[in-house]
């Protein structure tokens, strides 16, 4: 029985080429599957159309935007998941619903081989593979780029030999991965990391320092999950494409940073995601007005550790599945508004409301009708101090 080979495909040159190459390589037949995770482009069935052009037996096509946003953005946010204190996760959270429908369709076609295009220096080849292990551990990997030492010279003249009905035109200088959260760009002349970015980069934000009018725009929240914007009911999904245009239009969400991969170098990465960074910022204020202190400085660590395992490639991992439980229950009062005003590149809070809030005016006033019983305090203080006192005196006493 001939075997099946199951490819990520994305319907550029290298995914294209890929299907006669493994088919070349393996003897095997080849299955696309493209996932439409907000990214944007060609018609998705161009690009199923152009997979069976190239010698693919079968072609899905999968429209995964409302799951991408609720099953995979929506966790990020209420993680406020910012890998290192400033990425939104773009990419990474993409990765594992991929796998999830690379694994379906395997079961679905009776593949026993996936195939991505990642190479060896990336962090997408352990998303790819430790997530189709952690789903489906009896399916082998290969990665061409990888495993074969495929690169796009060889791609152009494979595609040349085969004359496959595909474009071979020059490249950009740049690589970018793009969906509902966020956009990523490096390579070309960001790679010398003293060189700014310029404006042709950006596609998903506006220049920051044109000058026009703010946006001020009120996010509901429900138990940690937008559920309106301006009194209007949206979806997940409709919140991010809508905060992508507004916050998007103020320049805000632009990140230009040195960040560690799991490879263990550093690379340099251009990213836009005005709606992710607009709601995270809206999530982490109402978390400030509705989530108890010391259960809010432990779940920033939780929130920090959450990122790193998804950035890693674990989000099928035991831990990940723990920590989702933990936030889970952090976010039964997190529900309110919040009132943000968008413009010049940033998104600043403004305003909140909240009938969970644990801010409670007549204590915290300064003013008449302060209920607050100062006679307290004395007390406290002297005994919040004590052990560093005794701390104090034992070394005075000991030189």
């Amino acid at each position: 029985m001939t075997e099946r080979v199951v490819l990520a495909f994305s319907g550029g040159l290298d995914t294209s080429v890929a299907i006669p190459y493994l088919a070349d390589k393996t003897g095997a037949e080849v299955i696309a599957v493209a996932v439409d995770v907000g990214q944007g482009g060609e018609n998705m069935d161009a690009i199923r159309q152009r997979a069976l052009d190239c010698g693919a037996v079968e072609s899905e096509v999968v429209d995964a935007r409302e799951e991408f946003a609720t099953d995979f953005c929506l966790p990020a946010l209420r993680a406020n998941a910012l890998y290192m204190d400033r990425y939104p996760l773009v990419s990474a959270l993409s990765r594992p619903l991929i796998v999830k429908h690379l694994v379906a369709a395997a079961k679905k076609y009776g593949g026993t081989i996936v195939s991505h295009g990642c190479t060896g220096k990336g962090n997408d080849q352990v998303r790819f593979e430790v997530g189709i292990g952690a789903l489906a551990p009896e399916l082998k990997v290969i990665a061409p780029a990888r495993d074969y030492a495929w690169t796009r010279d060889k791609a152009i003249a494979f595609a040349e030999e085969k004359q496959l009905p595909i474009e071979v035109s020059s490249k950009s200088p740049y690589s970018i991965d793009q969906n509902l959260w966020g956009r990523a760009v490096e390579t070309g002349f960001l790679e010398d990391i003293w060189n700014g970015p310029i404006e042709d980069i950006y596609d998903y934000t506006a220049d920051p320092a044109v000058a026009r009018e703010p946006d001020e725009v009120v996010i509901t929240f429900e138990a940690g999950v937008p559920v309106a914007i301006d009194g209007r009911s949206v979806s997940p999904y409709e919140a991010i494409v809508e905060l992508n245009k507004r916050a998007g239009a103020q320049g805000v969400g632009r990140l230009d940073m040195v960040e560690d991969r799991l490879v263990g170098i550093k690379s340099r990465e251009v990213y836009e995601a005005p709606g992710a960074i607009a709601l995270i910022t809206a999530h982490q204020e109402l978390e400030n007005v509705t989530v108890e202190r010391d259960l809010a400085r432990f779940k920033k660590g939780v929130d920090q550790r959450w990122g790193e395992l998804v950035y890693d490639g674990l989000w099928f991992s035991p831990l990940k599945h723990a920590l989702d439980a933990f936030i889970d229950d952090t976010q039964k009062h997190v529900s309110g508004d919040i009132r943000l005003t968008l413009h010049g590149g940033r998104a600043v809070v403004t305003g909140r409301r909240s009938a969970a809030s644990l801010y409670d005016f007549s204590l915290a006033t300064y003013d008449s009708g302060d209920m607050f019983d100062q006679s307290l305090a004395k007390g406290f203080v002297q005994l919040w101090g004590l052990p560093s006192r005794l701390a104090s005196a034992r070394d005075a006493r000991l030189g």
